[in-house]
């Protein structure tokens, strides 16, 4: 298996306060990797500087063999980036929303205009795509937010608690669609605190406590590791 990420003895510090602390793991292709950890721990400030927002203050990332300091705008080409908290624009309608995000990122109409399809096809979200975000409940945006997230076919997708605050349904639909494109090859980075989710997408898990990794395997090993049936159990263990 090809390395898509591969991070080494990255480190973060602000001022005085070290966010991440020395953070080693690589990602294969194809595979969905989970970093999880209680909050404030790390997690979000590695996604951004993976996604190029935030820039380490030692250590590396390379995304398939390119470096995201030096080569931030080939970086850029090869991902996507979904934060917890991302909106979108009001006023546009869905379809409006996705042709704009088409073009920012693919700028080529043709592509852009595979990719809208693409994008509405993976929302689910059918004529409702004909009318104003501002319309639209918590999960019907996030499945528009990951759909835009997707669309260009990113070969790292890279996703900040992709089903924060949606209902069993809408949450089920997302997972669900995250592990069809993994299993048509992109690489997923995401972090989430509901191990029940990290259990049925992730081949592995990595688990951090102030900005370190505490482990790092399958969620069937872990388990086995710690003596439970309980995901939820194996990250109290490690993190208190």
């Amino acid at each position: 298996m090809a390395i898509a990420l591969e991070i080494k003895d990255l480190v973060k510090k602000y001022k005085d306060f070290e966010a991440v602390a020395g953070l080693s793991f690589s990602v294969g292709e194809g595979e969905i990797f989970a970093l999880v950890g209680p909050n404030g721990v790390g997690k979000s400030t590695t996604l951004k500087m993976t996604a190029t927002i935030l820039t380490p203050t030692a250590g590396s990332i390379s995304v398939f063999g390119r470096d995201t300091t030096r080569d931030a705008h080939a970086v850029r080409e090869m991902i996507s980036y979904l934060p917890e908290e991302a909106g979108a624009y009001k006023n546009l309608t869905g379809r409006e929303y996705l042709d704009f995000m088409a073009m920012v990122f693919l700028k080529d109409r043709a592509r852009a205009a595979a990719a809208v399809a693409e994008g509405e096809r993976l929302s689910g979200l059918g004529a409702r795509l004909g009318e104003k975000i501002k319309t639209y409940s918590k999960g019907m945006a996030r499945k528009l937010l990951l759909a835009r997230a997707v669309m260009i076919k990113p070969r790292l997708a890279i996703l900040d608690e992709p089903t924060s605050g949606l209902d069993i349904v809408n949450a089920y639909e997302i997972r669900k669609t995250i592990k069809q494109l993994a299993a048509g090859g992109m690489t997923f980075l995401i972090s989430s605190h509901n191990m029940a989710e990290i259990e049925f997408l992730s081949g592995r898990i990595a688990v951090i406590n102030k900005g370190k990794l505490l482990a790092c395997d399958t969620p069937a090993a872990l388990k086995a590791k710690f003596a439970t049936a309980d995901l939820e159990e194996v990250f109290i263990k490690l993190t208190q």
